[in-house]
């Protein structure tokens, strides 16, 4: 037995390794990947995925912050791989980056996702894609359309900074422990984004954040609330009855737009 197969998942780093090689050849198929490409594996675990990623590239870069993994996969890889001993959150992805963009893929740890997705778009400048194994439920609130129950903060940000689409969904049999819930492999495109970016993105993240927050609110009761004056409040194109789930992402920018300019 090797020293793989006799590791444990830790319940601390929320470990659920996959071990369906067909998933992984899905999610590899997927990314339709150059040698040249300059991939990173957020989390490689006991490798499966990171195997059929070497089939196709030249070099790959992992961080995984399980040091006891880092050994075998060492062992395992050799020189085809570059392991970072490291929590992904706190890796530069610039440096990562050097001269060329990166694609990031990983089965990640699903208590963090969010952080994750948020830690790629501060980079995006710098990122190609981001293919990732996620909770299907989160999944869902990602591609969501406006007026839907999975509609949200993160529906509009996501969509706003890249092009997401859900690929398929994989069952809690393919993992070991298996988990709970349904996962989804969802791709995000940051080289063909919708929408041009705003003069101020931290005001547009904070009118999405202010304005799902009460989203039981009228769009005029939550922008008092965010400390706009009611003088300006007739001066907006959009009706303030509205409430913020009922608010494309294009009438965010718009909106934005508009208090900019106030």
């Amino acid at each position: 037995m090797t020293k793989l197969n006799l590791h444990k998942p830790k319940k601390y780093l929320s470990q659920n390794f996959l071990q369906d090689k067909n998933i992984a050849r899905k999610i590899v198929n997927s990314l339709s990947l150059k040698k040249s490409d300059n991939v990173v594996e957020i989390g490689p675990g006991k490798g499966i995925l990171t195997s059929e990623l070497l089939n196709n590239i030249s070099h790959l870069t992992a961080v995984e912050l399980d040091s006891d993994l880092i050994v075998v996969l060492n062992e395992r890889f050799g020189e085809s791989i570059t392991l970072l001993n490291e929590d992904f959150l706190k890796v530069s992805l610039e440096k990562l980056s050097s001269n060329k963009k990166i694609r990031l893929v990983g089965n990640i740890p699903y208590k963090i996702t969010s952080p994750i997705i948020f830690h790629a778009i501060d980079s995006q400048k710098k990122i190609v894609d981001m293919t990732i194994m996620i909770q299907r439920e989160v999944a869902k609130r990602i591609v969501a359309s406006p007026n839907s129950k999975d509609y949200g903060i993160l529906s509009v940000l996501v969509q706003y900074y890249c092009t997401p689409k859900l690929l398929f969904n994989v069952s809690p049999k393919c993992f070991i422990p298996q988990p709970k819930v349904i996962s989804s492999v969802v791709h995000f495109n940051f080289e063909k984004r919708k929408y041009p970016i705003t003069e101020n993105d931290l005001l547009f993240r904070k009118i999405v954040r202010g304005t799902f927050n009460q989203r039981r609110k009228t769009l005029r009761n939550t922008l008092r609330t965010l400390g706009y004056s009611e003088n300006i409040l007739p001066n907006l194109s959009i009706d303030l009855n509205r409430r913020a789930e009922s608010l494309s992402v294009q009438e965010f920018l718009s909106l934005t737009t508009e208090l900019l300019t106030e």
